[in-house]
C-alpha cells in the first residue's frame, strides 16, 4: 500500500472517529435536549428551557423526556407555560428540517400550568398569519394540568387528543375542575372541531356540575356553533342543557335552551341571545332575550315573559291569582360567579307591578321552607309592589302600594 493511500485511510479513520465522537457528544441528553427545545422555541418565537433531562431514544423514531420545562416570551418575567415532565417523539425528518417543519409523533405533558395573561400577551404580539400549528400524528396527552385566569382557574385538566393537524378534523376529550370564588364546577366534555386552524363547525357535549356552598347543579349539555377564529367568536351558537338544582332535600329539575353569538376574546359574552327555561315545582318556565357574560364576574340581563305563576310559589290574591296572562319581567345581575350578590327583578301582571332586589339562593331557601310548612311569611328581599285593586280575606283594597325592606341588603345602586 502506498504512503499516500495509507495517509488517506488514516485521515478518513481520524475523521470517522472524530465524527462519532462529535455525534456522541451532541446526542448526550444534556446537549440534545437544549438543541431540540431551542429549535422548537425559535420556530414559535419563545424561550424554552428545561432544568432536567430524563431519558432519550434514537433508534426508530427519536424520543426525549425532559423535566422542569419553562416556556416564556423573550424577556418576559412570567412564564407562559411550565411543566413537570414533557415527553416528545419527533421523526428524523423534523430534526433534519431544523424547525422549518413542525411535525412530531406524540406530545405528553405532566402537570403543565398555563398562564392565560402571558399567553394572550404572546399571541397579541404575533404577526398575523404566523402562528404555526404543529402536527402530532399520535396526538396529545395532558395529565394534571392547570390554566390560571385573573380570578379563576381550571384545574386537574386531563386532555386526550388522538391526532392534531392543521386543516383536519380535531376530536378530543377533556376533564377539568373550574374554580372561581365560591363556585366550583367539575367538567367532563367531548369536543369536535371540523377543521383545526380554520373557521368551521364546533360541537361540545358532556357533563358539568356547578356547585356553591350549599347547592349543586348536575347538568348534561350539548353545544353546537360555527367558529370564527379571527373574531374570537362563535356564531349561531345553540346550547341545550338538562339540569337538576340540588340543595339539601330539594330537587328541582329544569331544561335550558340558549341561542345566539358567543364572544370569547376577553372573557365570555353571549349577546344578543334568546333564552328558554322550562322548570317544574318552584322553578319557573320563561322565555327571554338579552345577554349573559363571564368577565370580571357574572353578568346577566334578561327581558322576557314568565309563562305563568308557578304553583309552588305563594298564591297571588285575586284578581291577580285568577289571571292566566303571562308576566313580563326584567332580570339583571352583576356580581360574583356563584350568584351570591344581589339580583334585580321587575315583574308585571296586567296593572300590578313588582320591583325587587334579592339574593337568589336566599329566596330559593325561603321558598323551600314555605313548601315544608315553615319559615317566615315574608320573603328575604327589598322592593315595592303596586296594584290598583286586591282582594284579601274578603276585603277589597284599592290603590295598593306595599314596601318591603330586608335590612340584610345594602342600599340599591340601580334598577334594571
Amino acid at each position: 500500500m502506498s504512503r499516500r493511500r495509507r495517509l488517506a485511510l488514516l485521515s478518513l479513520a481520524v475523521l470517522l472517529l472524530a465524527g462519532i465522537g462529535l455525534l456522541h457528544w451532541l446526542l448526550q441528553p444534556q446537549r440534545l435536549a437544549p438543541a431540540l427545545l431551542g429549535m422548537a422555541g425559535n420556530a414559535l418565537g419563545l424561550e424554552i428551557s428545561a432544568s432536567g433531562v430524563g431519558e432519550y431514544r434514537l433508534r426508530g423514531t427519536p424520543q426525549l423526556i425532559v423535566r422542569g420545562v419553562t416556556v416564556r416570551e423573550p424577556g418576559a418575567a412570567t412564564p407562559l407555560l411550565t411543566a413537570d415532565r414533557v415527553f416528545i417523539s419527533v421523526p428524523w425528518s423534523t430534526l433534519r428540517a431544523r424547525g422549518r417543519e413542525l411535525t412530531a409523533v406524540r406530545l405528553e405533558l405532566d402537570a403543565p400550568v398555563l398562564d392565560l395573561a402571558a399567553l394572550q400577551s404572546w399571541l397579541s404580539r404575533r404577526p398575523a398569519g404566523e402562528t404555526r400549528i404543529p402536527t402530532l400524528t399520535d396526538g396529545i396527552r395532558v395529565d394534571g394540568g392547570r390554566i390560571r385566569g385573573d380570578d379563576w382557574s381550571l384545574e386537574r385538566i386531563d386532555l386526550r387528543i388522538p391526532r392534531l393537524e392543521a386543516g383536519q378534523p380535531l376530536r378530543g376529550q377533556v376533564q377539568a375542575h373550574y374554580r372561581g370564588g365560591e363556585l366550583q364546577a367539575p367538567l367532563d366534555l367531548a369536543f369536535h372541531l371540523r377543521r383545526l386552524g380554520e373557521d368551521g363547525g364546533l360541537g361540545v357535549a358532556g357533563q358539568a356540575t356547578p356547585a356553591g356552598k350549599d347547592w349543586r347543579l348536575p347538568t348534561r349539555l350539548r353545544l353546537s356553533a360555527y367558529l370564527r377564529q379571527a373574531e374570537s367568536r362563535l356564531e349561531r351558537a345553540v346550547l341545550g342543557a338538562s339540569a337538576h338544582y340540588l340543595a339539601g332535600a330539594t330537587r328541582q329539575p329544569f331544561a335550558l335552551g340558549v341561542a345566539g353569538p358567543l364572544e370569547f376574546a376577553d372573557g365570555l359574552r353571549l349577546r344578543p341571545a334568546a333564552f328558554a327555561l322550562r322548570g317544574q315545582g318552584a322553578m319557573p318556565s320563561l322565555d327571554a332575550a338579552g345577554e349573559l357574560g363571564l368577565e370580571d364576574g357574572l353578568l346577566l340581563d334578561w327581558r322576557g315573559r314568565l309563562a305563568g305563576w308557578p304553583d309552588a310559589w305563594p298564591a297571588l290574591p285575586p284578581p291577580l291569582g285568577r289571571s292566566t296572562s303571562s308576566l313580563p319581567f326584567a332580570l339583571a345581575y352583576r356580581g360574583t360567579t356563584d350568584l351570591a350578590d344581589i339580583a334585580h327583578l321587575r315583574l308585571q301582571r296586567e296593572d300590578a307591578r313588582f320591583d325587587a332586589r334579592f339574593r337568589l339562593f336566599e329566596v330559593m331557601d325561603w321558598l323551600h321552607a314555605l313548601q315544608a310548612g315553615g319559615g317566615s311569611p315574608l320573603p328575604p328581599l327589598s322592593g315595592r309592589f303596586t296594584a290598583p285593586r286586591l282582594e284579601v280575606s274578603g276585603a277589597t283594597l284599592e290603590g295598593v302600594d306595599l314596601q318591603l325592606d330586608d335590612p340584610a341588603l345594602p342600599a340599591p345602586e340601580s334598577a334594571p
